[in-house]
């Protein structure tokens, strides 16, 4: 992530959060972020460099005045006067990091072999926010190649028990055992 994005990310977050729609905003960032990856051709628009800055801030108004807070909007219009709509996910991402550094919130992506059922991902999550003190956000993925088992990907930490790794560790003892 860019220093620029962190920084315009981070000034939304504050004001947001002085406002009280800290959690509004967040939403709607994500909102248009999904948006924007579905249609990239957008942002790339936003960034022209062959279209006047005017333009292009006109172009985002037309499009999410009363449709977003205007503090999401007049972030959009400034990233894309200054050339860098393109940097507006890494601005989401800034935010949303620093508000759930604020609200307690963990993200963790739950990778496994079949879909895990509503029942075990309610399990894992409560046993996860007992082990780690936060309210978790579980993301779950599935993987064929894990064969069996979980991985969690959190706080920067890989926790595995799948199959295809235990297999790992066997491969690496039988390749090092002298017979």
């Amino acid at each position: 992530m860019s220093a620029e994005a962190s920084r315009y990310g981070q000034a939304l977050y504050d004001l947001a959060k002085d406002e009280g729609l800290a959690q509004k905003i967040l939403t709607e960032l994500e909102e248009l972020e999904a948006l924007f990856s579905q249609t990239p051709d957008y942002l790339r628009l936003l960034d022209a460099a062959t279209l006047p800055k005017q333009e292009r801030c006109q172009i985002a108004d037309e499009a999410l005045r009363g449709q977003v807070e205007p503090y999401v909007l007049n972030t959009l219009k400034l990233l894309s006067e200054r050339g860098c709509a393109r940097q507006f996910p890494a601005c989401v991402k800034a935010y949303r990091e620093q508000y759930y550094a604020d609200n307690g919130i963990l993200p963790v992506t739950a990778v496994t072999a079949v879909p895990l059922t509503p029942d075990q991902t309610r399990r894992l999550t409560e046993k996860l926010e007992a082990l780690t003190g936060k309210t978790v956000k579980l993301q779950c993925r599935v993987d064929p190649e894990t064969l069996g088992g979980v991985r969690l990907d959190y706080d920067g930490k890989r926790v595995e028990d799948t199959v295809a790794k235990r297999l790992a560790d066997i491969r690496g003892l039988l390749k090092g055992t002298v017979l």
